[in-house]
């Protein structure tokens, strides 16, 4: 399985946009920094047809070692979350979207 990298998105928005490879790099750097800032504030990132990229706050909780089984603190923390759109998940199930599209 393929890994799509910043070199590949760079060169894609190269080829299909026609900017040059410096403001191709420059373009998507400034996107994902943006995406970046906007969750790190604890924005919502929803890209119509993609998905929704949200920061959850999890609270403190009691884990277990697997190995020992002794019980320990897990600490409270932000996790990243995703949610595709129905767009996004018919395409990867091979359906077509339905009509009233996005998500």
């Amino acid at each position: 399985m393929n890994t799509i990298t910043r070199a590949h998105l760079t060169e894609t928005i190269y080829s299909q946009v026609g900017l040059s490879r410096n403001e191709s790099a420059d373009l998507l750097e400034t996107v994902l920094d943006r995406i970046c800032a906007a969750l790190e504030s604890g924005e919502s990132v929803k890209i119509s047809g993609f998905g929704t990229f949200s920061v959850r706050q999890k609270g403190r909780r009691i884990g277990r070692n697997p190995k020992t089984g002794e019980e320990v603190p897990i600490l409270p923390r932000r996790v990243l979350v995703f949610r595709p759109s129905h767009v996004l998940k018919a395409v990867i199930n091979g359906q077509t979207p339905s009509p009233e599209g996005g998500d």
